[in-house]
């Protein structure tokens, strides 16, 4: 008994000391198969070379020295920013306006005519006198010559001439008038004045007034100038090399802009950029983090085992390294990542592990696929192809449902089917790009094969997991419960009652597996072949003894017991013959833990008062987990009930409360992970299916014979 716990402590710590290197193993793949993924390449390049290859960019970065240059070019392209006077402009309007009245005036009052003599005056007196009337400015800037024909021509040509003088000033200042474009401005008004259909008598002067006239009213803003500039400054978009974007093309002369691009996203050698090694090693450090976690949850839950870890070792290996190699055949941001059947490994985990690791493992999966297939730029990673890989891993662990054989998996691969194509047609209608129907066909039939191919590399790797490493899956399960199995057929012929007994036991094993959480089927199937070692001598135990004499009458107490503490060993010995899981063989080892057998104890000890107890007990182990917790309850109380003669609702309560409080204080239970919660509910449970079978029945009269 205590070689026996010896080597349950040895192989406990060898299991959890075994779950630190697996998944120190785990990172390093997962490091190495992303490292070219996040590690910029660089390359021997000099100046004015050939290039041996075309290279793009590994980063998106900004471009400062041609972006510098853009903005400088775009702001010595603002042209000055000028403020027009408009007071100036309405100033030389006015003057025009303030001429015309003045010879108006001078004409009302008697053009021609002097107050005291009575006798025509001269052009001069009549300038004279015009000037008296007009402003300063223009009486000393304008000649007398040109007031003396402007005074000496028609009223209405005059009016005609002030008229467009007026309106060729103002069309022509309005937009201002600058020092550089003065005389422009002044020949301009001429023109109009030259080429009007005034009379030349009053071109003439009106051409003349325009000098003064036409004067610069449009002055240097240094404020609007500087704004308008700063402005253009700010609108320059920053000059961006796009990660993918090719710097340079195979045979493509290496000019001094090219080498300065290359320098720039750091692919020279001497420029390697350590930090996203440290990026990938700090993600790879939290994913060991969660997958160590999750083993160590299991392991407390005894639901990990050497050869379970190895089996996520190589699933990940398997799944990682068909993703890589289809990564190969990737460009640019080609979409073959459809084609990966990834959903294997979630299918794999979930039927050889459980379902919550295998939606963990599918998340990692995910996140580690959008750094393989990101065209190996750094720090680009490809949602796409994360969002894709999960919902189609997350897809299979949905439809993987009610496994009853292999052809499960297969069927459940129509879902996976249906939800790839769905996540496809998602990507490509929210892009803007336009896709013709053959790339949507061509894009589906990835998704169908990727469903495909799933399933029939579960269905084929299965097997290997099974045989190989000697892995318990529900398929396997379903198998090993099959009545013609031919352990199962042995006990049927060789001890009907044991086989009748580990029916009934089956049924309320999984029972009470499932009304706590646990696996239900394992238990049924341990429950099956349970006590297979009855078979070696059947007629040595009591539902065998049919019409026959008991064989214990005849032999002593101690030899009695030898034999009935034999049959789990001899059972084990039988299923380790017949390659059968370690599950299954682990309850039969343990289905009586160390247990006494009191009748014979008790029959010995009334001849023998110095026997030991420890000749009349199990070696054990123990049950170490729930299932076989269960089934150790659940074996003693279908044997008691199953002795009573008339079965009541209060005589089965008795005995299974009595059964678990004597296996709770005889220190069965103390190595599962049964809780005392769980076993209130086993009990509740199995008093809820025992009165269901043996519920009392209506007593018919009899009729007399007449």
């Amino acid at each position: 008994m205590r070689k026996n716990r010896f080597h349950l402590l040895l192989k406990k710590y060898t299991s959890s000391l075994f779950i630190i290197p697996s998944v120190a193993l785990l990172g390093v793949f997962f490091f190495f198969i992303t490292l070219e993924n996040v590690n910029t390449k660089t390359y021997d390049i000099n100046r004015f070379s050939t290039a041996n290859e075309t290279i793009r960019s590994p980063i998106t970065i900004e471009d400062e020295k041609e972006t510098e240059r853009k903005t400088r070019e775009t702001v010595q392209s603002v042209s000055d920013r000028y403020l027009v006077s408009d007071e100036i402009t309405k100033e030389r309007v006015n003057f025009v306006e303030e001429i015309r009245e003045a010879i108006n005036t001078l004409n009302e009052k008697g053009e021609g005519v002097t107050d005291n003599q009575n006798r025509p005056i001269t052009g001069q007196e009549k300038v004279q006198k015009l000037n008296q009337l007009l402003s300063e400015d223009i009486s000393i800037s304008v000649k007398d010559q040109t007031f003396l024909q402007l005074i000496e021509a028609s009223n209405e040509e005059r009016e005609q001439g002030f008229v467009l003088l007026s309106k060729s000033l103002h069309e022509i200042m309005k937009d201002g008038v600058r020092t550089e474009n003065l005389q422009t401005a002044i020949t301009n008004v001429q023109d109009n004045i030259k080429y009007s259909t005034l009379n030349d008598t009053i071109k003439k002067p009106l051409t003349e007034l325009t000098k003064f006239l036409v004067v610069e009213n449009s002055f240097f803003d240094v404020e609007q100038t500087m704004e308008a500039r700063k402005e253009a400054a700010g609108s320059v978009d920053p000059v961006m090399i796009r990660a993918g974007e090719v710097i340079v093309r195979e045979g493509q002369t290496i000019t001094n802009q090219i080498y300065e691009n290359l320098e720039l996203v750091g692919v020279l050698d001497g420029q390697r950029n350590i930090f996203p090694l440290l990026g990938i090693f700090l993600l790879i450090v939290l994913i060991c983090s969660v997958i160590g976690y999750e083993m160590y949850r299991l392991k407390r839950n005894h639901k990990l085992d050497n050869n379970k870890i190895i089996t996520i070792v190589i699933v990940t290996f398997v799944g990682m390294t068909l993703m890589k190699i289809v990564s190969l055949y990737s460009e640019e941001y080609n979409e073959i990542f459809y084609i990966v059947p990834i959903a294997t490994c979630a299918l794999l985990i979930k039927l050889l592990i459980n379902e919550r690791f295998a939606f963990i493992m599918a998340v990692i999966y995910a996140v580690l696929a959008s750094f393989i297939f990101n065209g190996k730029i750094t720090g680009f990673l490809n949602a796409e192809a994360g969002l894709y890989i999960l919902f189609s891993q997350v897809a299979s662990l949905y439809f993987l449902m009610n496994v009853k054989d292999r052809t499960t998996i297969l069927r459940s691969s129509l879902g996976i089917m249906v939800v790839n194509i769905m996540t496809v047609l998602l990507f490509i209608f929210l892009s803007f790009e336009k896709y013709s129907i053959q790339d949507l066909i061509i894009h589906s039939g990835f998704a169908f094969v990727s469903a495909f191919l799933s399933a029939v590399l579960t269905i084929g790797l299965l097997p290997f997991f099974e045989t190989g490493l000697n892995m318990l899956s529900d398929v396997k399960l379903l198998q090993l419960s099959n009545p013609n199995q031919p352990l199962l057929k042995k006990l049927l012929t060789e001890a009907p009652g044991t086989y009748h007994h580990s029916v009934m036991v089956a049924n309320l094993s999984e029972t009470a597996c499932e009304a706590i959480g646990a696996n239900g089927l394992l238990a049924r199937v341990g429950a099956y072949y349970h006590d297979i070692g009855k078979t070696v001598k059947p007629h040595y135990f009591i539902e065998n003894q049919l019409s026959i004499q008991n064989p214990h009458d005849y032999i002593s107490p101690k030899q009695s017991a030898e034999i009935i503490i034999r049959h789990p060993y001899d059972g084990a010995n039988y299923l380790k013959k017949y390659k059968m899981p370690k599950e299954i063989i682990d309850i039969a080892l343990q289905h009586h833990g160390t247990s006494l057998l009191k009748y014979f104890y008790f029959k010995e000890k009334e001849k023998n008062n110095h026997v030991k107890e420890t000749d009349f007990r199990y070696p054990g182990p123990k049950p170490q987990t729930k299932e076989a917790a269960i089934i150790n309850i659940c074996d003693s109380v279908e044997a008691a009930v199953r002795s009573l003669k008339e079965p009541t609702e209060e005589k089965i309560e008795n005995i299974i409360t009595s059964i678990v409080r004597d296996r709770m204080s005889d220190g069965q239970l103390d190595e599962s992970p049964l809780s005392l919660k769980e076993l209130k509910i086993i009990q509740q449970t199995l008093f809820d299916t025992l009165k269901g079978i043996f519920h009392s029945r209506i007593q018919y009269p009899i009729k007399e014979a007449t």
